[in-house]
């Protein structure tokens, strides 16, 4: 238990401090270039736990394995993150941390049409939630300096396709493996990321310097590696829906590091929609928490039947 505590403690505190690295990073390099490399190097990194998963499993890989990931990869890296880096340069990190964090809300939605795990109510409900908590966050009749229109809508869209490449991830983690899949896919959407970068000209190793290779390496190894690496020793050792309470606590620690690093104001109507946003991703925990319990409570009653 204090083993799932401090995986899940130290993956959300990483994570919150992806806003507040992202918007000081964004001022020295490409919001696409930055995208590239973070995610080279925390596929790298990932890389060997990978093999290791990998030979520990037995893994055997077929060609639609490699071209799932290879779409995993093109969703999360050249769509989501893309979006969520120019989310973070246009808005708040406070801002783009706390709507971000409702991406497990859009993964219900298309986990509906590509898996067994179908909307209800109590999943409308939190989707609901995680709406008022954007729409209170982002205030749009009166909107906080530092926010804009852009910024937020380019993090919703990040939201979105990071709740796709999640629930594409659901139809392949029992077979390929939390740590294997999350590593090949950035990977694969890192070489995918190179021509799209050549094609609009824009820099990928250019820039990069003395004065900021500190926070491409923090981005890289601390975030995306150690962070992912945390996120999944704790689903290994509990489940999806345990490891998922570090988007519970990212909400509420994020914008405490953003006011502290970056000196930003959070407004009653920022704390409004934090509220509901945590609401919303409570209901949404609790519904996922339920079936986990009421799965093996069938399965042990169609174990009787048949004894």
């Amino acid at each position: 238990m204090k083993k799932l505590v401090l995986f899940i403690f130290i993956s959300a505190a990483l994570f919150s401090t992806m806003e507040v690295v992202l918007k000081i990073a964004g001022n020295h390099l490409d919001a696409f270039q930055l995208t590239l490399i973070r995610f080279f190097i925390g596929g790298v990194f990932l890389l060997p736990f990978a093999l290791l998963e990998i030979k520990k499993y037995h893994t055997v890989f077929t060609k639609k394995d490699f071209l799932h990931m290879l779409a995993m990869g093109v969703i999360c890296i050249c769509l989501s993150m893309v979006f969520f880096q120019l989310g973070v340069e246009n808005s708040k990190a406070s801002t783009a941390a706390v709507i971000f964090c409702i991406n497990p809300m859009f993964t219900m939605i298309f986990a509906h049409f590509i898996t067994e795990e179908k909307l209800n109510r109590t999943k409308m409900l939190a989707l609901t939630f995680g709406l008022l908590g954007i729409i209170f966050m982002v205030n749009p009749m009166n909107m906080e300096p530092g926010n804009t229109f852009l910024g937020v809508i380019y993090t919703i869209l990040s939201a979105i396709f990071f709740g796709l490449y999640s629930a594409m991830g659901r139809t392949s983690i029992r077979r390929l493996r939390g740590i294997t899949q999350t590593s090949l896919s950035f990977l694969l959407g890192s070489i995918v990321m190179v021509p799209i970068l050549l094609i609009m000209d824009r820099p990928i190793i250019a820039g990069v310097s003395a004065e900021n290779i500190w926070m491409v390496l923090y981005t890289g190894i601390m975030i995306t590696g150690l962070g992912y690496l945390f996120y999944f020793l704790a689903m290994e050792i509990s489940d999806a829906a345990t490891a998922s309470i570090v988007f519970f606590v990212k909400p509420a620690l994020a914008p405490i590091i953003a006011v502290i690093a970056l000196h930003e104001v959070i407004g009653v109507n920022g704390f409004i929609g934090i509220l509901f946003i945590f609401i919303g991703s409570y209901i949404n925990l609790r519904e996922q928490t339920s079936k986990k319990i009421i799965k093996p409570e069938k399965e042990t009653i169609h174990e009787e039947d048949n004894n």
